[in-house]
């Protein structure tokens, strides 16, 4: 309080919103669902889009093939099928006494979004159809049904929680930006703004609320976009001064003659892209400060090999390396390639998972510890704090994106950091690179080690499904092997890994990869809506029932093998260990074999319910075939519940370009599904869109690094209010403990 007995701004802006105008106890409690708990909270509650009520026409007043919005309430509702696959939905709209019919082609999830009697508000370009105005794809919003809709301005689109509509909540976010838009600070100096060609703050947040025409609306949201955005690169250009500046690591040199000993256990050419990024590692390591390098390269593209050389080199120079993998099956795997490749040196390798057995696991540890191993594989058991190293130089992370950002920073010595190497398959947009992954140099692999086979990928239907299982018996008859893959572990539940207590670890792993890139699992009643005797076509496939289905089917001359998450390591290992020998040719899984998994004679796989899987892991699975001298051939069949299911399938078919994928996979769904920005530890972005707003994040990264290269600490008084910002949002997630 001021010596006067009144709140101070800070003290204001920390109302609670039951205190608020129109808000009171009970909406106190919905509001606190979507976060809002005091008057700041709903300040910077930004609309998550915006009506344009300037273009609000009376049907009688519509003009063909002009931009505009109608009111109206939902009169009838039909939808047919016009043939295989192909449905119109009719939505006819009653405005007085006209009408307007909404047309959707091959779009039956848009039925959900109309109820008979319900006020909505469609936007489209209207055409005339003999007496009547139709829309085709119209956008629809609901209106409550004492909402008015004012013409001439631009309205704001709230997320909502379920007891509050739209009016209700731009009253309750108007009152607050009458009364406390003053209140608040601005965080850059005068020059700084105009340099930078921002409004102030207290100019732009009512124009973001309810902005009075289209270039104030976009002038305000350009001051919070690059505001929010320049805290993100200001504080990830800290975090890399700090690993640079203050952080130490021993300094590995790829002098000739060790580069020439390491290169000569390779029984192969190494690609040009591979050799460059071999360079870039090298330049890195031979510092003495840590390596942070992201090696990102399409499936099949070798960073294995890579990943190898950095290992080699830090063994040659006395130390011992660490790769870990998200789950057992590929750490188990890395162990054996790196065996197979160094059966003819004299480096020691260890495999460290959460399914050794108390005296083996005690008898690793002692190993490792006493320096006794060379190189370490494992999974997230090497994370545990009973794991000493004698002499840790390089930490290898496989599959980056399923390790959180401080888990990079975990394996260290009291002396010295070690130098660290991530690596992903999946390969990462430019946008998303320069936030998740924003601390990190990176080194990319475009091309594919010669001799790689072609993979063709086929979307099936039920009419093509006989025709498939007969292709898919002939390539078996040829000698090959092949996978069946399906979402589900059994008729209820997603695979997500094992549920024993001694495999903890990786069963959060399996967790944090359906959070990646899979879709929930679908409501009963579309589970329970087959209709059909095909036993894949509606319900949702599970591996148990494939794998019935089809050993006494389509397969039934064939030797079938079985593999999920909720297998132990045990039997996962000895379901893999029959396939990699052709025990079995067919083997039935879930997503647990998405990663890592190489079998060279493997080369045609059937994914069932392919609509359940993200793109990304759609191109893991496929990049399961064709490692061998044999093409691959691949059919997805799938029910598309939406567009956004629809234009995924179709682009992976299109394209076996893991990078062109990526950036349709973060165009579709954005950065926080695509990547599980929670994995990472890193807050969602509350304005930004990476896609939307790239040529942003660009200026703002510069910016935020010409800021730090000149004052590192941003020391400076002038900036104080961002330095606070940036501890304040991302400190503990950054692990930026010298700023505060």
């Amino acid at each position: 309080m001021s010596s006067h007995g009144q709140k101070s701004p800070a003290e204001m802006l920390g109302t609670p919103v039951q205190y608020l105008k129109g808000v009171g106890p009970q909406r106190a409690e919905l509001l606190a669902r979507l976060d809002l708990k005091f008057a700041r909270d709903v300040l910077f509650f930004f609309p998550r889009a915006y009506q344009d009520m300037s273009e609000l026409r009376a049907i009688g007043q519509l003009e063909e093939d002009q931009l505009c919005s109608v009111c109206g309430t939902v009169e009838e509702i039909d939808l047919r099928n016009t043939g295989t696959g192909r449905s119109m939905l009719g939505v006819l709209i009653r405005q007085g006494n006209e009408y307007l019919r909404a047309l959707y082609f091959n779009q039956p999830f848009m039925r959900q979004k109309f109820d008979y009697g319900r006020k909505v508000l469609l936007a489209g370009t209207p055409k005339r159809n003999a007496f009547r105005w139709e829309m085709h794809h119209p956008r629809v919003e609901l209106l409550g049904d004492d909402e008015d809709v004012p013409a001439g301005r631009i309205l704001p689109v709230y997320p909502l929680t379920e007891g509050i509509n739209q009016s209700q909540m731009r009253r309750i976010v108007q009152g607050v930006v009458e009364t406390h838009t003053e209140l608040v600070d601005e965080v850059f100096p005068d020059e700084y703004l105009d340099t930078h060609n921002l409004w102030p703050i207290r100019a732009a947040l009512p124009q973001i609320h309810s902005p009075n025409d289209a270039a104030c609306l976009e002038q305000a949201r350009r001051r919070f976009i690059y505001q929010e955005l320049l805290v993100l690169q200001i504080a990830l250009a800290m975090r890399r001064h700090q690993l640079t500046g203050k952080r130490r690591a021993p300094p590995l040199e790829a002098t000739a003659k060790i580069d020439a000993r390491i290169r000569r256990l390779f029984p192969f050419e190494l690609t040009a892209a591979q050799s460059q990024a071999i360079t870039e590692i090298g330049a890195d390591m031979v510092r003495p400060f840590p390596m942070n390098r992201l090696l990102q390269g399409d499936v099949g593209s070798g960073k294995t090999v890579v990943a190898e050389y950095a290992m080699l080199l830090t063994v040659a120079h006395g130390y011992q390396a660490v790769m870990m993998a998200p789950t057992e099956v590929l750490a188990q795997q890395h162990a054996r390639t790196l065996a197979r490749n160094l059966a003819e040196s004299r480096v020691r390798i260890a495999l460290l998972t959460g399914s050794l057995t108390p005296a083996l696991r005690r008898a690793t540890l002692e190993s490792i510890a006493a320096g006794q191993v060379d190189l370490i594989v494992g999974t997230h058991a090497v994370l545990s704090a009973d794991v000493q190293f004698a002499k840790l130089g390089l930490v290898v992370i496989d599959e980056q994106h399923k390790f959180g950002v401080r888990q990079r920073a975990t394996l260290k010595q009291a002396a010295l950091d070690p130098h660290y190497l991530v690596m992903t398959a999946t390969p990462i947009p430019r946008t998303m690179s320069m936030t998740l992954f924003g601390d990190l140099d990176v080194s990319t692999l475009r091309e594919a080690p010669p001799g790689r086979q072609p993979i063709h990928t086929y979307l099936g239907d039920g009419e093509k499904r006989a025709r498939w299982w007969e292709f898919f018996g002939k390539k078996l008859r040829e000698g090959r092997q092949g996978f069946v893959i399906t979402p589900l572990v059994d008729s209820r539940t997603f695979d997500q890994g094992p549920t024993d207590d001694e495999l903890d670890d990786e069963l959060d792993d399996e967790r944090g990869r359906e959070s990646f890139s899979t879709h929930p699992p679908p409501d009963a009643e579309s589970v329970q809506s087959k209709k059909t005797p095909d036993p894949f076509s509606a319900a949702v496939s599970s591996v148990e029932s494939a794998f019935e289905e089809l050993a006494n089917g389509e397969l039934e001359e064939f030797r079938l093998g079985l593999i999920h998450g909720r297998m132990s390591a045990a039997d996962k290992e000895a379901a893999m260990e029959k396939f990699r020998r052709g025990e079995t040719q067919v083997l039935v899984a879930t997503s647990v074999v998405e990663v890592g998994v190489d079998v060279p004679n493997a080369t045609v796989m059937t994914i069932e319910n392919g609509e359940r899987f993200g793109l990304a892991q759609l191109h893991q699975l496929r990049g399961r075939i064709s490692r061998g001298s044999h093409p691959g051939y691949l059919c997805v069949f799938a029910t598309p519940r939406n567009e956004e299911s629809q234009r995924r399938l179709d682009s992976f078919v299109q394209t076996t370009d893991g990078f062109e994928l990526a950036e349709i996979d973060f165009q579709l769904r954005g950065p926080g599904d695509l990547f599980g920005t929670k994995q990472h530890g890193l807050p969602p972005l509350r304005i930004a869109d990476l896609t939307r707003d790239a040529a942003l994040l660009d200026e703002a990264r510069r910016d935020a690094q010409s800021l730090v290269a000149s004052d590192p600490e941003l020391h400076n008084t002038a900036y104080s209010r961002i330095r606070r910002m940036v501890q304040v949002r991302y400190g503990e997630a950054l692990d930026l403990g010298d700023v505060g």
